[in-house]
């Protein structure tokens, strides 16, 4: 099964996606605004998450709320 975008678009390892909404993330003090991008994401077993770095932590976060760039 294929990782997909909020678009519908297929993602691949090391892909540069954007935020589409205001994310509140468990665990970390700031959120991720609206338009933020993430580079180099990784894919995990489950075709609606990835995996990215924001600053030194690692998070898993629901590809519905992902556009790829």
């Amino acid at each position: 099964m294929t990782t997909r975008d909020s678009n519908g678009a297929e993602l691949d390892d090391g892909d540069t996606v954007m935020v589409v909404k205001d994310l509140k993330v468990k665990g970390m003090s700031k959120t991720l605004k609206r338009g933020s991008q993430i580079k180099g994401i990784r894919l995990t077993g489950n075709p609606s998450q990835i995996e990215c770095r924001i600053g030194k932590s690692t998070i898993v976060l629901k590809t519905e709320f992902m556009k790829k760039v």
